[in-house]
């Protein structure tokens, strides 16, 4: 049953990226994506609340599900090269997906996505509390660095991808693993 679950999320997230590269997220309907996966409506509905949740499927599972095999290696730099690669990819679906504001706005979902993607790393190291800094818990360090992440990809995208998924990777890295004052001081 698994296995028709996955191919019916699939043929439903195909479904969505071709449409919403015809007109925007906001004007496409449960029905049209349903009349092109070749399903009836309920049959979305089994799998998913509204559109905004498909979206956020398919940033889980396409864009960052592939990366925890590479994390968990201690491969993040090939983690984020990946991320920025499928996304390109599927460059004109994500042009269209971040123009998408208000409340269920593209920014928000793949800021959230990737906050969990973070936390969820995070606790598998069984992490204990800042001595220090008590306020630096692994939920603040999760929302901090998938705020960052979030900004760079969503920017690239909006810039058109010019810069290669290889290059924007870099310049992330160098981002975040420099203070504000050295990066300043490297202009």
């Amino acid at each position: 049953m698994t296995g028709q679950k996955e191919t019916i999320d699939l043929l439903l997230a195909e479904s969505f990226k071709e449409l919403a590269c015809r007109q925007p997220i906001e004007k496409i309907t449960i029905k049209a994506i349903t009349d092109k996966a070749g399903v009836i409506r309920p049959t979305f509905y089994n799998h998913f609340q509204d559109k905004y949740e498909l979206l956020e499927w398919i940033i889980r599972v396409q864009i960052l599900e592939p990366t925890k095999p590479l994390i968990q290696a201690g491969m993040v730099d090939e983690a984020f090269l990946l991320v920025f690669t499928s996304v390109k990819k599927e460059k004109e679906f994500y042009e269209k997906a971040v123009r998408l504001e208000g409340q269920n706005s593209f920014e928000n979902i793949i800021r959230n996505c990737i906050g969990d993607a973070f936390l969820e790393v995070i606790q598998s190291r069984k992490p204990t509390l800042h001595k220090r800094h008590p306020w630096l818990t692994p939920e603040h360090i999760a929302l901090f660095y998938a705020q960052a992440m979030s900004f760079v990809v969503i920017h690239w995208i909006k810039s058109g991808m010019e810069v290669e998924p290889r290059e924007i990777t870099d310049i992330y890295n160098y981002m975040i693993t420099r203070s504000m004052t050295q990066v300043i001081e490297e202009l």
